[in-house]
């Protein structure tokens, strides 16, 4: 498939890599250019602009906020400038809701389709394709993007025919993260001033009480302080929007 992938940090790096490899035909766009030398040695096109990677049948946006995804879309030289009619702009940025729905009635409007597809995953699963990818759009839309979808991630969850509504999944789920890294992390300060072995506390919960990967994975960096490279920085954390959805 001829995709276009723009954003080239923690995450899209890795995920545009996987496609590379997977044997699809790829057009990247970074704001710094130099993000994208490893790929383009790889084989990948390198775009001067966003709107010329949306030339494709499938353009696929991994950005760290708002600000960047309204930019990259709506800019003169944007997605939306350059996406043709009837192809696809795959979001899996971390959005607010009400981003989601602007983009999805701009697309509409442009004889353009829209699918909502953000992940849960740290960067680390990003680049072994090993995602949990939460998707929303049309029926006949979603399915054309799922074996892009196969590459990037190892379950696709298919929410609803609305974008947006994949996009208040995965900010209920940052709100949930949340929590679970701030009780971990009492819980840990409680039984570290007891003396108590941190390693053999994380396998006691984590193998009776919550066997989760959330647990697991966030239980193992807090016991083993392991607080460097951060995954994700915390002025991107969506709190607000997702405070803000709440009250609607």
């Amino acid at each position: 498939m001829k995709v276009g992938f723009i954003g080239l940090g923690n995450m899209g790096s890795g995920m545009a890599a996987n496609l590379l490899k997977a044997g699809h035909t790829l057009t990247v766009y970074n704001r710094t250019p130099a993000r994208a030398e490893a790929l383009v040695a790889q084989g990948a096109t390198l775009a001067k602009t966003a709107s010329v990677a949306a030339r494709s049948e499938v353009v696929i946006t991994m950005l760290a906020d708002d600000a960047a995804v309204e930019s990259v879309v709506f800019g003169v030289e944007g997605v939306r400038a350059g996406l043709k009619t009837g192809s696809i702009h795959i979001s899996m940025s971390t959005i607010s809701v009400a981003l989601a729905e602007q983009l999805a009635s701009a697309h509409q409007a442009a004889g353009q389709r829209f699918v909502a597809a953000p992940v849960f995953g740290r960067p680390e699963a990003a680049s072994a394709g090993k995602l949990f990818i939460v998707a929303g759009g049309e029926p006949k839309t979603v399915p054309f993007c799922q074996p892009l979808f196969e590459v990037l991630g190892q379950r696709t969850f298919i929410i609803a025919d609305e974008p947006p509504k994949a996009n208040l999944v995965k900010l209920s789920g940052n709100f949930l993260i949340a929590a679970v890294i701030e009780t971990l992390g009492e819980a840990f300060a409680l039984v570290g001033k007891a003396g108590i072995d941190r390693a053999r506390y994380l396998d006691i919960l984590t193998n009776t009480l919550f066997g989760a990967p959330v647990y697991k994975t966030y239980g193992g960096i807090i016991a083993e302080e392991r607080y460097a490279p951060p995954g994700f920085r915390a002025r991107l954390w969506p709190v607000l929007a997702i405070l803000q959805q709440c009250r609607q």
